[in-house]
């Protein structure tokens, strides 16, 4: 019990935003099954990561970092990756929230 009095206390929450946040993200499957992730906001997006749920195998290739314009390249390998495979997008803008979007294939 002791060693609780040195956790430091949470960040406080950030404010409800009074709009809804657009998703920054533009999916281009011209290439498919490699798909390219481009963030077509106005702001630089960090902690980006792209992770798969369903029977699929995902190789991701791009900076954690996007920059406005940038890309993020995903390819996706499996036997039915349209009717079994989904892609989640984790990113936060630069107010530090954290935003997830699901990418159907």
């Amino acid at each position: 019990m002791n060693r609780l009095r040195f956790l430091r206390s949470p960040s406080p929450a950030p404010r409800p935003r009074r709009f809804a946040y657009p998703v920054p993200w533009r999916v281009d499957r011209s290439a498919a099954p490699h798909l390219r992730l481009v963030n077509d906001g106005r702001e630089p997006l960090s902690g980006v990561t792209v992770s798969v749920a369903g029977g699929s195998r995902l190789r991701v290739s791009g900076p954690s970092s996007v920059q406005p314009g940038e890309a993020v390249r995903a390819s996706v390998s499996g036997r039915h990756p349209e009717r079994d495979t989904v892609l989640v997008v984790r990113w936060f803008p630069p107010d530090g929230r954290e935003y997830l979007w699901q990418i159907s294939l």
